[in-house]
């Protein structure tokens, strides 16, 4: 058989270009998708091969007037004009229902820029993953072709604050409303009243306003205008505003400032009733729908009334057309057939009862690194997507503790992150729960934790797109590994020495036990036993583990690092007391580098007990307090830390994280290795 070269010559050459071109359209792709990520994650998303760029727009509104008239601030804002001959942005109303929802939008992004909404709230959401795409400089901007259909898998995304215990000022809330909105969240719980202070301003009983009432933050309240300004605030950002007046429990500033001795009194129901009215009065029930009751934590004699109380102010508040929430764990009313269910902890809702989840997410217990483990593996309402029922989840943030000033809520929580990361749970859905990693991160090469690490490579775009000189205490976490060993049993003694310290080794004998380091464990904070509970690295509840790294520097250098052990809940110093001066903590954790210890913080508030909560944190955990400077040296550096446990300690854990800091903002250091094996 004759072959004629010249055509298969030609043939092959194309089929190289065409490979070639395959090859580069994926690898644009991929590209786009790392440079441009949206969270939280869209139900369908493709991305195209090409950039888009362009200096002006044209957007036509087609009776989305107020999402129109949000891009067109949008872009004037970064230096973008519209005029007739910038790019085509139009606004649509789809033509179909997308999943049955009225929050689903698609977007398409090629040689015009189209959104298709099935509401004005998919427009709103459209929009939102629009801005995110977009890229400025210097009055041009860029946006990467691409194809999103998008629905939310629950009807509830909220973020609740307890602004009770500490307030915070307007423009504070308002700043962490854009926050929500950008990322889809749809409610804003606003629990109002606690045993500190009743926050909202009562011109019917304006003594729940005074000094003498408020045990922190005295004279610090919203008034009724403001409270109105924040419901419309929501209101243009698709944000549902729920209060909540927290009875009969939590009353504290509720008894005090009317002089009330018992929440049995006779007095206290007609007040109560009157103050709910009060409230409802300010917004109708068409912006307002959900009014929240609390019924949480009834523990004391003062504070308990009869089913017949709760069931009165109950169906009072639904006679007004709202929809009645409450706590659970709380009081529970036979009776009571309609109320929604708002789980905390490990507390399961009634038979037949719609609920809203907060199970295991509450912030002030996070640290800014497993604390996002758990938020990104956990799956809200425990099932794929949301139904009559399961309407969705609520993220909470209850910082206990008395804080100096406002802003110290978002330094010494891990609000931002926190909010990135749940975001993509309660708006894509999970398949699955994985409880297995609400403490850890999963094993390395898992497709589990393959999962993770692109969504991390998200929230650092993010955190560097949007969140600039906020308070955004996360860094890439998946290139950091520890061996581990242990535990060893320290007879209670938490500065007993074994060999470990001494020397490293493959293999130790302790107690004619042979103990070996475990494989790799990957993370900025490891959880050796999680203090809920929840699964970690050991059952036992005492010893002493150590942990070794080798961190590769290509140069002599100090460099920033957060050090932490046995952290804190911002609720109580539970596990207390803090560390006295020159120790790490009461139970004598230490750390070597390259042999040479490396000397704890001087603390400014050393030995606080446990139920010190009227003293503010200031710098008891290693993300708001300035970082610890380490000595690297040139090549392999060896990390040596050793973390004893017992007594009335509550959580058995460590952080060991090189970063970079530039006044508020955070990150990686990029040219250091970690490698626990060398």
């Amino acid at each position: 058989m004759k072959i004629n070269l010249l055509k298969f010559s030609h043939c092959f050459f194309l089929l190289v270009i065409l490979f070639s071109f395959t090859s580069q359209s994926q690898e644009n792709s991929t590209s786009l998708n790392k440079a441009y990520p949206i969270i939280p994650t869209p139900q369908k998303i493709s991305y195209g091969k090409e950039l888009i760029l362009f200096n002006s727009v044209t957007i036509i509104s087609n009776g989305f007037k107020d999402e129109a008239v949000i891009l067109k601030q949008f872009f004037n804002e970064n230096g973008i004009k519209s005029d007739s001959n910038g790019i085509l942005i139009e606004l649509n109303l789809s033509n179909s229902k997308i999943e049955h929802s009225d929050e689903a939008y698609s977007l398409q992004i090629d040689d015009k820029i189209s959104i298709d909404g099935t509401s004005s709230k998919g427009m709103f959401y459209g929009v939102q993953s629009l801005k995110q795409l977009v890229r400025f400089s210097k009055n041009k901007c860029s946006v990467p072709q691409i194809f999103i259909k998008d629905w939310p898998a629950f009807k509830i995304r909220g973020f609740m604050y307890d602004t009770g215990r500490n307030y915070q000022p307007i423009a504070q809330l308002k700043e962490q409303i854009e926050v929500l909105a950008r990322y889809k969240y749809n409610v804003f719980h606003w629990h109002l009243t606690d045993n500190p202070g009743w926050r909202l301003e009562s011109k019917l009983y304006p003594e729940l306003q005074s000094k003498n009432a408020t045990s922190r933050h005295k004279g610090k309240y919203y008034t009724q205008d403001e409270f109105k300004e924040i419901v419309a605030f929501c209101k243009k950002r698709n944000i549902i505003v729920i209060p909540e007046f927290d009875i009969p429990g939590h009353t504290e500033a509720f008894r005090v400032s009317l002089g009330i001795n018992s929440m049995k009194e006779s007095r206290v129901l007609p007040i109560l009733i009157e103050l709910f009215d009060e409230l409802m009065s300010l917004v109708s029930p068409e912006d307002m729908p959900y009014i929240h009751i609390g019924t949480d934590e009834v523990r004391n004699k003062e504070e308990y009334v009869t089913n017949d109380f709760i069931l009165e102010l109950m169906n009072h508040i639904k006679s007004k057309n709202r929809e009645l929430i409450v706590w659970k764990e709380g009081i529970v009313i036979p009776e009571d057939s309609t109320s929604i269910n708002q789980l905390w902890a490990y507390h399961e809702g009634r038979k037949g009862h719609r609920f809203i989840d907060s199970r295991s997410n509450y912030i002030n217990h996070l640290d800014p690194f497993a604390g996002m483990a758990r938020l990104y593996f956990q799956q809200p309402c425990r099932q794929p997507i949301g139904d009559h029922l399961a309407l969705g989840g609520v993220l909470c943030a209850w910082p206990d503790n008395n804080v100096n000033v406002g802003r110290d809520i978002l330094r010494q929580n891990p609000i931002y992150p926190s909010i990135v990361f749940y975001a993509d749970a309660i708006w894509k859905g999970r398949d699955k729960d994985y409880p297995e990693y609400w403490a850890k991160l999963p094993s390395i090469n898992t497709q589990e934790f393959e999962s993770f690490k692109k969504f991390e490579e998200k929230v650092i775009v993010h955190r560097n797109q949007f969140f600039k000189g906020k308070e955004f205490p996360y860094v890439e976490q998946t290139k950091i590994s520890w061996s581990l060993i242990g535990p060893f049993d320290n007879d209670g003694d938490f500065n007993k020495k074994f060999e470990v310290e001494n020397e490293i080794k493959e293999f130790y004998e302790v107690n004619r036990q042979e103990w070996k380091w475990s494989d790799p464990v990957i993370g900025g904070t490891i959880h050796l036993k999680h203090f809920f509970g929840f699964s970690a690295v050991t059952e036992k509840k005492e010893g002493t583990y150590y942990a070794r790294t080798n961190i590769y520097s290509p140069n002599d250098r100090e460099q920033d690092f957060w050090v932490g052990f046995q952290g804190w809940s911002r609720s109580s110093r539970r596990g207390g007391p803090t560390a006295k001066q020159g120790k790490w903590h009461f139970t004598q954790p230490k750390i070597w580098v390259n042999g040479k210890e490396i000397e704890p913080p001087i603390w400014k508030q050393p030995s606080l007990l446990e139920k010190d909560t009227e003293i503010p944190f200031i710098d008891e955990d290693y993300f708001y307090r300035a970082p610890t400077k380490i000595n690297l040296k040139k090549g392999w550096n060896t990390v040596l830390l050793k973390i004893p446990q017992g007594g009335n300690s509550w959580k058995w854990m460590f952080t060991c994280v090189p970063i970079s800091i530039d006044g508020m903002d955070v990150s990686e250091v990029e040219n250091l290795i970690f490698n626990p094996s060398i």
